[in-house]
């Protein structure tokens, strides 16, 4: 990957995508797609508040995806970006996680014995997996932890749980509701996709007042700032 290859950054809501903006020198044009707008930075890469859940961040991230590539400017690279939980004590709260793993937790069925993921019942896919030296090299720029984004419809609020998530996915570190939406779209169009959250809050019993949103943005905004020799010098054959 080099400079000119073109990055599309979907966060869920307009707070995440701001968040990110303040990392990209230089006033952002905004540009009208059908259900969404894009803010467009100096540099060319996309900034795209695409919706919360998987449903509409996938829908939202497939509309940029195709108006992108029938302009004939697509995209190289697609970054699910935004705060979320974290599993503690791994990943505390105002760290940042990378996702080395992009996993639908709750996409499959209940039965006597337990949850299966949707791909044991014979159907599509639970994980997408970014691309390994994309990971290493954000990791090395941002400081951040490396492990499983588990995508959920429901937030997780309390800690039973949280604990048979953590049994499921032993590997998890933080949990959103965007990432495997929009990581299933890049997929659809073969653009390989990243997933990073800023931890704002512990995943299990639901407590606002040990929220840290504000902390959680400005550790977003910072990540970003750190990013761009890592996107700069991934080469997609490494891969």
């Amino acid at each position: 990957m080099n400079a000119r290859t073109r990055v599309l950054v979907a966060t869920a809501v307009p707070a995440e995508r701001d968040a990110v903006a303040r990392a990209f020198p230089g006033a952002a044009e905004e540009v009208r797609l059908p259900g969404a707008t894009l803010l467009r930075t100096d540099g060319g890469h996309d900034l795209l508040a695409a919706g919360v859940g998987p449903a509409l961040a996938a829908a939202s991230t497939a509309t940029a995806l195709t108006a992108a590539a029938l302009r004939g400017t697509p995209y190289g690279l697609v970054v699910s970006a935004g705060i979320g939980g974290g599993f503690q004590p791994e990943a505390p709260v105002g760290s940042l996680v990378v996702a080395d793993a992009i996993t639908a937790a709750d996409l499959g069925a209940e039965t006597p014995d337990g949850f299966l993921p949707v791909t044991d019942l014979g159907f599509g896919t639970v994980t997408h997996l970014p691309p390994i030296s994309l990971v290493r090299g954000v990791v090395e720029a941002t400081g951040a932890r490396r492990g499983t984004v588990l995508t959920v419809s429901t937030v997780t609020g309390t800690a039973t749980r949280a604990a048979a998530l953590r049994e499921r996915h032993p590997g998890a570190l933080a949990e959103g509701m965007e990432g495997f939406g929009v990581a299933e779209a890049a997929a659809a169009h073969g653009v390989p996709v990243l997933e990073i959250r800023a931890v704002s809050n512990p995943v299990g019993p639901r407590d606002r007042a040990a929220w840290r949103i504000g902390d959680a943005l400005a550790a977003l905004a910072g990540a970003f700032g750190k990013l761009a020799p890592a996107l700069e010098s991934w080469n997609t054959h490494d891969d």
